[in-house]
């Protein structure tokens, strides 16, 4: 069953995707919730009159691309979500939500096929997205997404690594690295005494 998506569905396809899917998963799931709607001609139609509008605000050239590259480092995009105590999210920032705000906010058109978010943010925090411009000019764009009537936790600095002791160089030694020249172990040997005389015999003779 062909379907034309009207929202990001996870592991389905974006909004906009034309997608083939099992009938009853169709019957029963999407189109019940308007995640999607029927691709009949008339739509494809104006699905692909959209699109071809669209892309005619992307980059086409190296050089639109490092102008968009430049909006994109100093812009940051905010999403206020729901969340629970721990910052998961009851929903998700998604690659189209990222390109809508970026066209809503700071008019910057791309493809949301070419920002890289292989899954949807599903967790507060601070995330550095990147955007595929044109060609090889890559961008990149600051996201914070804050729990709703509420802020992130301040940056903690980087740590600095601790400073290394310096090695102190006791210089080359020479003779036995064991017991270097003039170590108080050899200035505190005692002399050598001479060996001591022994007595000499005087042998006894008999009287008559």
């Amino acid at each position: 069953m062909q379907l034309i998506l009207l929202q990001d569905v996870e592991n389905v396809g974006l909004r906009g995707d034309v997608v083939d899917v099992a009938r009853g998963y169709g019957r029963n799931f999407l189109l019940p919730r308007r995640l999607a709607e029927e691709a009949t001609p008339a739509r494809l139609g104006e699905l692909e009159k959209r699109e071809s509008h669209r892309a005619r605000h992307e980059a086409a050239t190296t050089d639109q691309a490092g102008e968009i590259q430049k909006v994109l480092e100093r812009a940051e995009l905010r999403f206020e979500m729901k969340a629970g105590p721990t910052g998961s999210l009851f929903g998700s920032v998604t690659a189209t939500d990222i390109a809508d705000e970026l066209w809503e906010k700071h008019k910057v058109r791309v493809d949301r096929r070419k920002i890289e978010l292989p899954q949807p943010i599903k967790q507060v925090g601070r995330y550095a997205i990147a955007v595929n411009i044109f060609e090889d000019v890559q961008g990149e764009v600051a996201t914070l997404v804050v729990p709703e009537g509420g802020e992130l936790p301040p940056e903690e600095p980087a740590e600095e690594p601790a400073a290394e002791p310096p090695v102190r160089d006791s210089g080359p030694v020479e003779g036995d690295p064991g017991e270097p020249e003039g170590s108080p172990a050899e200035a505190e040997a005692p002399a050598e005494q001479p060996a001591a005389e022994a007595p000499e015999r005087v042998e006894e003779t008999e009287e008559p």
